[in-house]
């Protein structure tokens, strides 16, 4: 049977500048991703950069979203058009790319999620994305309904951030927080003031040129500093943080009881 290819919603509230509160998700499992995918949050960042995700994994995860209230969202492991490719044909529509350093990287993460002749994305007859073939117009609307966000994780990103932002098909600018300390000398200390006013001026930076702005923040405080300075799309916290964060309280309260 055949249908037409669904509007892309993630996309959609991009460009409206709608507000999207994320969840990182780095437990590679299905079972977290199904439970965390219906808790009302706006998209899960599936990654498999700095997670042991590999495509079946996320093959498995995509499934396990299907009727949650959040899109997902794939981090790929590289800026690499096999690897995108690959996780295109499973179903993946939205992509934040690692370490896009200036205009020509980000022309080729683009390029990697369209068909030609806008890209270079190669061409399969049967596969998830298409429903298997079921998809009447797929190869017609694919390209338009792709999301790609890049991180601005380095010194040389924040320079090159106007001319990443005017690349035709980027759809948003990430700053990677604990990068961006790294980059300023500062690993491990992403709250400190020196990196609070370079993120600062970043966004600002980029809500100018008309693109949307994001970011990690596990911390509500900073969460909310973000959202009210125009980040769009902000993830609030990660699957397995969560889970080591609650675990250790529940533990606490009755291995160390309050005193009487």
């Amino acid at each position: 049977m055949k249908a037409p290819l669904p509007v892309n919603p993630f996309k959609q509230a991009l460009l409206a500048k709608r507000p999207l509160i994320g969840l990182w998700s780095s437990s590679c499992s299905s079972v977290v991703v199904e439970a965390v995918a219906g808790a009302g949050f706006d998209w899960l960042l599936l990654d498999t950069e700095h997670a042991p995700n590999e495509l079946p994994t996320v093959f498995n995860h995509l499934q396990a979203m299907t009727g949650g209230t959040a899109a997902p969202v794939v981090r790929p492991a590289w800026n690499d058009t096999v690897i995108l490719k690959r996780l295109l044909d499973i179903g993946a529509q939205n992509f934040l790319v690692p370490f896009v350093q200036n205009a020509d990287e980000a022309r080729a993460a683009v390029a990697a999620t369209r068909y030609p002749p806008q890209g270079v994305r190669g061409v399969a007859v049967v596969h998830r994305a298409n429903r298997y073939g079921r998809v009447s117009d797929y190869y017609q609307r694919a390209n338009d309904e792709m999301t790609v966000l890049v991180q601005i994780e380095s010194l040389t990103a924040l320079k090159n951030i106007e001319a990443i932002a005017a690349v035709e098909g980027v759809d948003g600018l990430f700053l990677g927080p604990s990068d961006l300390a790294a980059a300023h000398g500062r690993v491990g200390d992403n709250r400190h003031p020196e990196i609070r006013a370079a993120m600062e001026d970043a966004v600002r930076r980029i809500l100018k040129t008309g693109k949307a702005a994001g970011t990690l923040a596990p911390v509500e405080e900073d969460a909310r500093h973000w959202l009210k300075l125009g980040c769009t799309f902000v993830a609030v916290g990660n699957d397995l943080g969560l889970v080591a964060r609650h675990s250790e309280a529940l533990a606490a309260k009755f291995k160390n009881p309050p005193a009487a």
